[in-house]
């Protein structure tokens, strides 16, 4: 009875979390993205993906390759392609998960674009093989910039520069007067 019971133990908390249902969904309408464990949200992020000119592909894909430092051949700059970090390949044809600018609309040439803290987070979350879901339109994206939010002026003090000159000991000439009384 009591091996029955270790066993269950040991399959409930060392073989089921093995196997646990890891899902990446990216709603291109809302420029998010939802990491999931078992139908539940570990993490989200913000996210720049393709813009209307060079959108990212939707549908289910699997990451199929996993590299740390990853530089772009198929984008090349001046100095070798551009850098993607943390990068986790979804198709053959250059679409990938990686560490970018994030500037709040979509504006990558199909890629999707997360913080550095999210692709870290994902990069050794993930597993080759892991699906991701890539589902909504760009379109329906609507771009509302930020307003800082104003506070009351506080009052600025200023602190008067005053020059220290080096005060020097009056000097005293002794002059001896005599009376002539």
């Amino acid at each position: 009875m009591i091996k029955k019971i270790y066993i269950a133990l040991i399959v409930i908390f060392f073989i089921i979390p093995v196997y646990a249902s890891k899902t990446i969904e990216i709603d291109l309408s809302k420029q998010k993205i939802y990491v999931k464990e078992n139908g539940r949200v570990i993490f989200s992020g913000n996210v720049s993906t393709g813009k209307k000119s060079h959108p990212t592909p939707r549908g289910t894909f699997r990451v199929i390759d996993k590299e740390r430092f990853h530089i772009s051949n198929k984008y090349p700059e001046p100095n070798g392609g551009a850098k993607m970090p943390y990068m986790l390949r979804l198709t053959n044809r250059g679409i990938a998960i990686h560490q970018g600018s994030l500037p709040g609309y979509p504006a990558s040439h199909g890629c999707i674009r997360v913080s550095k803290t999210t692709a870290k987070k994902l990069w050794k979350w993930s597993k080759i093989g892991t699906k991701v879901k890539i589902y909504g339109n760009v379109s329906n994206f609507k771009y509302v910039k930020k307003r800082k939010k104003r506070k009351y002026a506080k009052k600025r003090t200023y602190k008067k520069r005053v020059k220290h000159y080096v005060k020097q000991e009056p000097t005293y000439q002794i002059i001896e007067l005599y009376d002539s009384w």
